[in-house]
C-alpha cells in the first residue's frame, strides 16, 4: 500500500498510487484522416488528471494525431501535471530534463505542459523550463491543436485561461489506459470549497456541472461497449448540481447516482471524492437502494483536530466529520471507507496530531492517503500562517499515521477472512500469470487463481488470506 521509504523529503502516497510514476498510456489506431504526426502523453496526479488526459487524447485524434507509446517517435509530447505538492512539480521538472535527449535528436518534436502545473505557472515555464513549447491549461484543451501549429510556427504558445463554463461534456474521452473494464467520467469541474492549503481552486477555477444527460449517455455507452464499471469523478461530487434548462429542474448529485445505476444492473458504479460537508443522507440512501452503486466512499479528513481543520478552512470540525462516519456505516452497512490526511500543518501541537491519531483509532479505515504539510505559494496558508513545524517533525508525524493506518488495515482486512465477496475481474495478478484480481464492492483488491476468467466478469471469491493491502481467495460457486 506505501511506498517502502515512507520518509523520503516529499512523500506524497496519493500521487505515488495514482501517477504510477508518469505511467504511458496505450496506443490508439490513427483517425481516417491522421496527418502523419503522433503525440504522446503522460499523466501525474490525480484521477481528474488522467480523465482529462483522455478529453485531449479525443480533440487531438479528431485533429488527425495518432497516439503513440514511445516518446522517441512523438512529435509532440505532453506532460499532464499536478501542482497539489512541491514534490508532484519537481517530479515533472525531472522528467523535462530526461526529455531533453529527445529535443537533441529531434528539434522539431514540441513538449507541451497541460494540467494544474502549466496553469499555476503559465507563462513562466516557456522562460524557466526551456524545453517547454505548449502551456495549457485544464480549461483550454479545445484550443490545443491551434497551440500546436502556433509552436510549429516557432513561437511559444499559450493559454491558460480558466472558463466558469467549460465542462467538455459534448466530447467523447478516447480510453487510453484502458482495460475495457473501468473507466473513470467526470461529472464536474473546478472547486468553490477554498481549503486554505490547496491550489486546486486557483488551478481549475470555480465549480461547474456537466449535463446530466450527457453523463448518463457516456456511461451507457461505455457499458455498451463492454465496461462494467464506472467512477463518476469531481473534486467534490456531492456539490454536484445541474440545472435543466429547459424544464429548471434541479438535478442532484443522489439523484445523478441513481440515473447512472439505471443504466444497467450489471454496471457498477462508483465516485470521487466526497466532502464531509456536502455528503447527504439522501445521497447514503441510493447508496443503500441499489446493489450496484459500490459501498464505498473516500471522505477526506485532513485532521482530526477542530482548530486546525478551521485553519484549513475545512468548514467542519472533528465532531461533524465523526457523525458523517456514523451515518454511512449505519445507512450503508459494510462500507468501505478511506481518506486523506495531512500532519504538520501550520502551528499543529502535539496534542493536535494526537487528535488526529484518535480520529484514526475511533474511525479505523480501511485505506489512507497521507501527507506532510507542503506550502503551496497563493494559497491563503501560504499568504496567512507560518509554516512552523520543523520538517523533522512533519516526517515523524507522518511515520506515525503511516504506521497507526497500516495496523488498521490489517485488521479491517483481517475481518474479511471467510467472507464471500462479488468481484468484478479487473486483470492478471502481477505476481502469477495463473491468478487474477479484482476489486469487491468495499473497493478492495481481491486476488484469486483465475480458472478460465476473463476481465469483465463478476465472480465470487472467498477470502481465506489478507494482508494489509490485499485480500487473497478462491472462486466459489452459490
Amino acid at each position: 500500500m506505501y511506498d517502502n521509504n515512507p520518509t523520503l523529503e516529499g512523500m506524497d502516497h496519493k500521487i505515488l498510487e495514482e501517477a504510477r510514476q508518469g505511467e504511458v498510456f496505450a496506443s490508439a489506431l490513427p483517425g481516417e484522416g491522421f496527418t502523419g504526426k503522433r503525440f504522446y502523453i503522460e499523466s501525474y496526479g490525480c484521477q481528474m488528471n488522467f480523465s482529462d488526459s483522455e478529453i485531449v487524447a479525443s480533440i487531438l485524434h479528431e485533429q488527425g494525431f495518432g497516439l503513440t507509446r514511445d516518446y522517441n517517435e512523438a512529435d509532440l509530447i505532453l506532460l499532464n501535471t499536478c501542482a497539489i505538492r512541491d514534490n508532484a512539480e519537481q517530479r515533472v521538472r525531472n522528467r523535462l530534463k530526461e526529455l531533453r535527449a529527445v529535443k537533441k535528436r529531434k528539434p522539431d518534436a514540441l513538449i507541451g505542459m497541460l494540467g494544474c502545473m502549466a496553469e499555476r505557472l503559465k507563462a513562466d515555464l516557456l522562460e524557466e523550463e526551456k524545453l517547454v513549447d505548449i502551456v495549457c491549461g485544464p480549461d483550454a484543451y479545445r484550443d490545443l491543436p491551434k497551440l500546436v501549429q502556433t509552436a510549429d510556427d516557432g513561437s511559444k504558445a499559450v493559454n491558460v485561461l480558466l472558463s466558469r463554463e467549460e465542462t467538455y461534456s459534448d466530447i467523447s474521452p478516447l480510453r487510453l489506459d484502458a482495460n475495457g473494464v473501468s473507466a473513470f467520467v467526470s461529472i464536474m469541474r473546478g472547486c468553490d470549497n477554498m481549503c486554505s492549503f490547496c491550489v486546486v481552486p486557483f488551478t481549475r477555477g470555480r465549480e461547474r456541472s456537466r449535463n446530466a444527460f450527457s453523463i448518463v449517455a457516456e456511461c451507457r455507452e461505455l457499458f455498451e461497449n463492454g465496461y462494467r464499471e464506472v467512477t463518476l469523478l469531481g473534486q467534490n461530487v456531492d456539490s454536484y448540481k445541474w440545472e435543466n434548462p429547459e424544464t429548471q429542474t434541479v438535478v442532484s448529485f443522489a439523484q445523478l447516482l441513481a440515473m447512472v445505476a439505471d443504466v444497467h444492473p450489471l454496471l457498477r458504479v462508483r465516485f470521487s471524492t466526497s466532502h464531509p460537508k456536502d455528503i447527504t443522507d439522501e445521497v447514503l440512501h441510493t447508496m443503500a437502494a441499489y446493489e450496484n452503486i459500490c459501498n464505498y466512499v473516500h471522505l477526506p479528513v485532513q485532521s482530526g483536530n477542530s482548530r486546525i481543520l478551521d485553519l484549513m478552512n475545512r468548514t467542519y470540525d472533528r465532531e461533524w466529520y465523526l457523525e458523517r462516519v456514523e451515518a454511512i456505516r449505519r445507512i450503508v452497512p459494510d462500507c468501505g471507507l478511506s481518506t486523506d490526511v495531512i500532519t504538520g500543518f501550520c502551528s499543529e501541537t502535539e496534542e493536535e496530531h494526537a487528535d488526529t491519531l484518535s480520529l484514526m483509532e475511533q474511525v479505523q479505515y480501511d485505506m489512507a492517503y497521507m501527507f506532510f504539510y507542503s506550502e503551496r505559494p497563493g494559497t491563503l496558508a501560504a499568504r496567512k500562517y507560518a509554516d512552523d513545524i520543523p520538517h523533522e517533525t512533519k516526517i515523524r508525524r507522518l511515520n506515525e499515521i503511516i504506521s497507526l493506518q497500516t495496523k488498521h488495515a490489517q485488521l479491517r482486512n483481517q475481518l474479511d477472512i471467510g467472507k464471500v465477496f462479488k468481484v468484478l475481474v479487473e486483470k492478471p495478478s502481477k505476481r502469477s500469470a495463473d491468478d487474477m484480481c479484482g476489486r469487491n464492492d468495499q473497493n478492495k483488491m481481491i486476488v484469486f487463481p483465475g480458472k478460465g476468467t476473463q476481465a469483465g466478469q463478476y465472480v465470487h471469491v472467498k477470502v481465506h488470506q489478507a494482508t494489509s493491502a490485499t485480500l487473497i481467495g478462491e472462486i466459489v460457486d452459490l
